[in-house]
């Protein structure tokens, strides 16, 4: 469980059952009250190289806002939930927009608010409504802190088209594996190679530890995805994602096998990321790479196009090879 060094809190969060069991589930740990879990004046000061001390800090405050944001990959809503930010520290992290702001673990005590729009929204429908509730943060993370994931799944099992999805890169699954989610959960869970977890998704599972989760889930009887993301075209791209596809190929258990899908996702970077890697992680890889990477919008990165070209056919004739009964959502 994540040990926070600091908590800065919202007074309100005293006034909702999660909010004061996780005051005294840390009570020893030093607290600072705020305002406004969005503006936090201490940290906005804060430099560059701060930045993985203000990962160690928690900040428990509530969720104001709850737009549903339509979506057209794996999922009918992405759905602002129970939390926002990590623990790690994964250097491409798309939270990193301002990284005073986003990037840090936040917690939103107010989750029978944000589960009963959920419920009254796919109630709503006559047909399979899919949300995806882990957009902005990882839940299986935030449960062993929380457990709002269990909490989720218990309270949302008897919604007939209602069913949610959620990515991860942790492997502490072991306390959602005896629920009786009834086939409504729909867990992704994101593999990168060996060596760019370790030099890239700092304080992520291991690749073991996320195959054991993914064939776990599924024993357990959950949907489960694999998300190949992102994509880094390092010198020995080629090399390194055949291994992690051979990988998953002797890994997974024939079970997995049978129906895992898989999503593709290619890189994005961004002038503010490499600002922070920088200063933050200054014997860390270099990730921009300015012979492999164009523009795309401003202060933003992405490969090239006929790298991407080159990416897609790669695995699309490798997941073909090893994995041709299965299929790829999308490779972007």
């Amino acid at each position: 469980m994540f040990k926070p060094e600091t908590i800065y809190f919202e007074k309100d969060i005293l006034h909702y059952p999660l909010g004061q069991q996780l005051m005294e589930q840390y009570k020893e740990v030093p607290k600072i009250e705020i305002e406004n879990h969005n503006n936090i004046e201490e940290m906005r000061k804060k430099s560059n190289q701060d930045f993985p001390y203000m990962k160690r800090n928690l900040i428990i405050g509530t969720r104001k806002t709850h737009k549903f944001v339509p979506n057209s990959k794996t999922s009918d809503f992405l759905v602002p939930y129970t939390s926002s930010g990590c623990t790690a520290s994964c250097m491409y992290c798309y939270l990193v927009c301002n990284y005073n702001k986003c990037a840090y673990l936040r917690l939103f005590v107010n989750r029978e608010e944000m589960l009963e729009k959920i419920i009254k929204t796919a109630n709503q429908s006559n047909q399979k409504t899919v949300f995806e509730i882990g957009s902005n943060s990882d839940l299986i993370l935030e449960n062993s802190i929380t457990g709002n994931l269990k909490w989720t799944i218990e309270n949302f099992n008897h919604v007939p088209n209602g069913f949610l999805t959620l990515p991860t890169k942790f492997d502490m699954v072991d306390d959602i594996l005896p629920l009786n989610h009834k086939g409504k959960v729909i867990i992704r869970v994101s593999v990168n190679p060996s060596e760019i977890i370790r030099k890239v998704e700092f304080g992520t599972s291991s690749l073991v530890n996320r195959i054991h989760a993914i064939n776990k889930l599924k024993e357990a009887g959950y949907r489960v995805g694999i998300l190949i993301a992102p994509v880094i075209f390092l010198d020995n791209w080629q090399n390194l994602y055949l291994e992690l596809i051979e990988t998953l190929h002797c890994e997974l258990s024939n079970k997995v096998k049978e129906d895992v899908f898989f999503e593709i996702i290619f890189m994005t970077y961004s002038y503010v990321h490499n600002k922070i890697n920088q200063e933050a992680f200054p014997n860390a890889i270099q990730l921009y790479d300015k012979d492999k990477m164009t523009g795309r919008g401003r202060g933003k990165y992405w490969y090239k196009t006929d790298l991407r070209e080159d990416g897609k056919r790669f695995f699309m004739d490798k997941m073909h090879d090893f994995f041709p009964h299965n299929t790829i959502e999308y490779i972007v």
